[in-house]
């Protein structure tokens, strides 16, 4: 049975699915209904999209150490992201990032899934056209999801969002729910919080 978690919540993967490898880190959102004018244009799609920063001690080292759209699999091959999805339509997941967790380089000790509009200051996008945001954790093994973690605050005015991180700890991985939303316009400023 998947755990539903509120925001500061931590999880124990590794006590939660003793044996666990592969996890799915599933992410959703849909974009709040948008009237356009009787003149007016129809209002840009809200494209979000996810990605991974590889922390070592905390800190992103490179741009090498990023998994998103534009670099689909870390050097590693421990993660890689599924592909871009750039409406944000239908149920489910919208984009999501697969981790190895066992194949993780010991250097790694944080992986901080970040969710940020694509072009959002261009397109005068914020979360607050976003509802029902979430990001889960799914056994790789079997497909069952063991957390979610939905995003309920308004988040009105911010350009990107912290949702989760996966971080090892005393040799076992741990889930933090992050729920934590910036005005960094897009990736590269984003990845800098963590410089």
């Amino acid at each position: 049975m998947s755990v539903i978690l509120s925001k500061g919540q931590k999880v124990d993967l590794t006590k939660t699915a003793p044996g666990l490898n592969q996890i799915i880190i599933g992410l959703g959102w849909d974009p709040v209904k948008q009237k356009g004018g009787f003149f007016s244009a129809k209002p840009p799609e809200i494209d979000c999209d996810a990605s991974a920063l590889l922390l070592q001690s905390g800190k992103l080292l490179g741009a090498q150490d990023i998994v998103y759209f534009g670099n689909l699999q870390h050097k590693s091959g421990a993660i890689w992201h599924t592909g871009d999805n750039i409406t944000g339509d239908g149920d489910g997941d919208d984009e999501q990032l697969i981790v190895k967790l066992q194949s993780i380089p010991a250097e790694y000790d944080r992986i901080v899934f970040v969710v940020n509009i694509y072009q959002a200051v261009q397109r005068k996008q914020h979360f607050g056209l976003v509802q029902n945001a979430f990001i889960r954790i799914v056994n790789g093994g079997n497909n069952q999801e063991l957390l979610k973690y939905n995003l309920s605050e308004n988040y009105n005015g911010y350009t990107s969002m912290i949702f989760g991180e996966v971080y090892r700890h005393n040799g076992e991985w741990k889930f933090g729910a992050l729920g934590q939303p910036t005005n960094d316009p897009g990736l590269a400023e984003l990845s800098r919080n963590y410089q």
